[in-house]
């Protein structure tokens, strides 16, 4: 494998208000961070179009998709979103969608893809919160089945915070299964139940994560059967993180992705990686944080290769 495919756009970068909280320079520099060391080549990058609206229909309601694309969301629901509404952000938002797309359909190529972006699981059918406008996985999932490219799904999010709007988007789907490991005494305080959920007290560090992701991480892989994974790979459980409240080191961190990644290829099974949340003090700082995963996405696969070579020399 002589690099990781990932989908990326330049319009997955918007202005925001000065000082304002999201991290939203932390897409481009993960691009520059990759191609500084060869994870990604010039031909590895595939730039997406905007998500159909009646892609997003799949998911979202018409009510929603009317405010959103017509900026009549109101005060109220953007503060519960945390973003100010813009055609800006509406664009990124659909841009995002598609990558995710994309990337699941490239990881069934490629076995494991990116897209720089996603894993915005906050987003309801009905609503945004929490920094995500639309939900990607939802979509992704519900545009690869139509075309028959799959059937079972499985969503492993390990983002700090519990995946409240993908549990309630596939909450009465049986071929999608939703895994949400996090911390205990983070937003949302209110959460959706998945179809597993495992919440970890504040402040728990390597060993436990270890712990806890080498007991259910099986579970929900054999419950699920699936025929592509969306891997959530939020940096925000990172000690440090603004709004985490858990203590791993950027060396469990690695472990925590080699596991999930791991898991997957060796049974292989696709997988479609995804950033979600990383608020470190910087978006730099977040940036390296989540090229763990790529980087340790290219290591495992280059690792299969040598095996099998191994095996058949």
């Amino acid at each position: 494998m002589s690099g990781l495919r990932v989908a990326y756009s330049a319009g997955y970068t918007v202005p925001l208000p000065e000082g304002h909280r999201f991290p939203m320079g932390k897409f481009l520099a993960l691009r520059r961070i990759l191609e500084r060391d060869r994870i990604i080549g010039p031909n590895d990058v595939v730039e997406p179009e905007e998500a159909a609206w009646e892609d997003l229909a799949l998911v979202h309601t018409p009510e929603y998709l009317y405010r959103l694309r017509h900026g009549t969301l109101g005060p109220a629901a953007e503060r519960r979103l945390g973003l100010p509404w813009s055609p800006a952000l509406v664009r990124r938002s659909r841009l995002a969608v598609r990558g995710t797309v994309n990337a699941g359909w490239m990881a069934l190529e490629d076995g494991v893809a990116a897209n720089l972006a996603g894993g915005t699981h906050h987003a309801f059918p009905d609503h945004g919160e929490g920094f995500c406008v639309l939900n990607d996985v939802g979509v992704a999932v519900r545009v690869l089945r139509r075309g028959g490219w799959i059937r079972r799904a499985l969503v492993v999010d390990l983002d700090v915070h519990q995946g409240n709007g993908t549990a309630a988007v596939f909450a009465d789907d049986p071929d999608t299964f939703t895994f949400s490991m996090h911390g205990a005494g983070n937003y949302p305080f209110r959460p959706t139940p998945s179809d597993l959920d495992v919440a970890l007290p504040d402040g728990t560090g390597d060993d436990g994560y270890e712990e806890a992701l080498r007991r259910f991480l099986p579970e929900a892989v054999s419950r699920s059967r699936p025929d592509l994974v969306f891997y959530l790979a939020g940096v925000d459980v990172v000690h440090g993180d603004r709004f985490g409240r858990l203590a791993l080191t950027p060396a469990g961190l690695e472990r925590r992705d080699r596991r999930v990644i791991g898991t997957m290829r060796g049974d292989g099974v696709p997988l479609t990686l995804l950033l979600s949340g990383g608020y470190a003090a910087t978006p730099e700082q977040t940036a390296e944080l989540h090229a763990t995963a790529h980087r340790t996405a290219l290591d495992v696969e280059a690792q299969g290769e040598r095996d099998v070579i191994e095996a058949t020399a």
